[in-house]
């Protein structure tokens, strides 16, 4: 006979039931996983128990419930005050509450000191991409290695799992490295669409030329990398940032023409402008990177 017997999913503790926590239970209760819930509004970890969560009194009899303690509250301020009064003895605890890469460590250095193990997390998703494979979300991890490959599986169940390291502060700086680059994105976007907003060119016309291009110059992050590995930011430059900056005129009088403000681009051409006026006119916009290290400026 064949064995078909399916092993036990493992139990997990959720402290936070906002949009991301009440999206992540769903997950874990879907895969068969025990979940249990806590949230400072008892009102939305009810709305789980529906679906077959158990909600704890406290965060701390949420904590003694199970080893895996996952937390996804509003800061890390709130993390603190909500594990607290918890005893973390043995815990196994993984913090996906956005924070900052500073944040991670304290709080890795602070859980271990009260007898658990450790891992930060980054979520690179939105609610509604949570559970769902093919969305192509996924979370950041960092801290302890063997926390991570012990609940790997189970971390996996709501979206993917990226490894970036034992530095507990790496995942919260991979994720906003990462945002931010997606706000400059949308900073230039949001100012092309302000140029032709005013003219008989209609948002749904422009935005397919808008994600061609910004997709075909996507690509340019593999050379800045080569250029920042290297130290050499002029290999393979095609337009240089003296040629760049000799455009600015030119961005800014047709902001002027269709009276919209420049405030999203100028601190980027302003940077440019530093750069070429220091003699690095024959470099790509890669060297701007010098002016942005403060631990470089006196």
């Amino acid at each position: 006979m064949t064995d078909t017997a399916v092993a036990p999913r493992t139990p997990v503790t959720l402290l936070g039931a906002g949009a991301m926590g009440t999206a992540l239970a769903r997950a874990w209760l879907a895969a068969g996983h025990p979940v249990t819930v806590w949230n400072r509004t008892p009102a939305r970890a009810e709305a789980l128990a529906a679906e077959g969560a158990a909600v704890a009194p406290s965060a701390a009899a949420a904590v003694a419930a199970n080893r895996l303690v996952v937390v996804c509250l509003l800061d890390d301020a709130s993390v603190g005050e909500a594990l607290d009064a918890a005893d973390l003895t043995g815990r196994d605890l993984v913090n996906l509450t956005t924070g900052t890469p500073g944040e991670g460590r304290a709080r890795a250095a602070w859980a271990e000191a009260r007898g658990a193990r450790f891992v930060d997390g980054g979520i690179m998703a939105v609610p509604p991409m949570i559970g769902v494979p093919e969305s192509g979300g996924y979370v950041f991890y960092s801290g302890s290695p063997e926390l991570f490959e012990e609940h790997r599986d189970t971390l996996a169940v709501p979206a993917g799992t990226r490894w970036v390291g034992t530095d507990p502060g790496f995942a919260a700086l991979h994720d906003v490295a990462l945002l931010s680059a997606m706000n400059g994105m949308f900073a230039g976007m949001l100012h092309a669409f302000a140029l032709v907003r005013g003219e008989d060119i209609a948002p749904k016309d422009f935005a397919p030329l808008l994600a061609g291009w910004l997709t075909a110059m996507a690509p340019a992050v593999h050379q800045t990398a080569e250029q920042l590995q290297s130290g050499d930011y002029t290999k393979g430059v095609v337009s240089n940032l003296a040629m760049q900056a000799a455009g600015i005129p030119t961005f800014l009088r047709t902001a002027e023409e269709q009276r919209v403000s420049p405030e999203l681009l100028t601190p980027y051409l302003d940077l440019m402008r530093e750069r070429v006026a220091q003699g690095h006119g024959d470099e790509d916009g890669t060297g701007m990177i010098e002016l942005l290290d403060l631990r470089g400026r006196s």
